[in-house]
């Protein structure tokens, strides 16, 4: 259900989920009472293009830019980030992923070194909680460079997971940094953690995507 973002106490429920080989949108029903009339309806607005995707989001926390690593969310990502005469470097994380336990002290080290630049926001994402549609999120962690202004294009970071390769990216504007060797420490798939989530050593050499299962690139929608 978390691949989902439904909680346990909204069930039952129903969602739509558009699978591609480039990306993914979750719809959710404005009335979500199961019957056959909300079904159909439901679908009909899909075939019409009316229903537009839903992103999950937790609410805002009161103290999300007191640390020096500032904590995003659905809710704020577009002011904070997208809109923002300011640049950001953002990790989009999951709390079960080991490359990102291990990313942690180097990306609060991170935000230290910019803390007191006006022009440089260090931010993190927990990507199981919150969607957003700037970037496509396909494995754990995944880092982009958000330059600073409305409409400009954000950069992904591919470069060594050290701090100074995220400094030389950064202060280059996204223009060095990525040329330092493939990212340090592997990659975790987007969808359901480990079995044992505090084993930290479970498959933490294996880069792998969301569609890797997928043996076409025919879109699929699901109910």
């Amino acid at each position: 259900m978390e691949f989902f973002n439904v909680k346990k106490a909204t069930t039952p429920a129903f969602r739509l989920v558009k699978l591609t080989t480039e990306d993914m949108k979750k719809f959710a029903p404005e009335n979500g009472e199961i019957t056959a009339e909300n079904i159909r309806k439901f679908l009909a607005d899909y075939q019409s293009g009316d229903l537009k995707p839903h992103f999950a989001s937790e609410e805002i926390p009161e103290d999300w830019d007191a640390q020096s690593v500032k904590v995003l969310v659905g809710k704020n990502f577009k002011a904070e980030v997208v809109e923002s005469e300011r640049a950001a470097m953002v990790e989009f994380y999951a709390p079960w992923c080991g490359h990102c336990k291990q990313l942690a002290p180097i990306w609060d080290q991170l935000g230290d070194h910019y803390t007191d630049n006006k022009d440089v926001m260090v931010a993190k994402m927990d990507s199981t909680a919150n969607e957003i549609d700037a970037v496509t999120v396909q494995s754990f962690p995944t880092i982009y460079y958000f330059p600073a202004g409305a409409g400009s294009t954000p950069i992904e970071f591919k470069g060594s997971r050290t701090l100074d390769s995220f400094i030389k990216f950064i202060d280059s504007k996204g223009e060095a940094g990525n040329d330092e060797g493939a990212a340090a420490g592997g990659e975790e798939d987007y969808g359901d953690p480990p079995e044992d989530d505090a084993d930290e050593g479970a498959d933490l050499g294996a880069d792998e995507s969301l569609d890797e299962g997928l043996e076409d690139e025919t879109p699929r929608d699901e109910l």
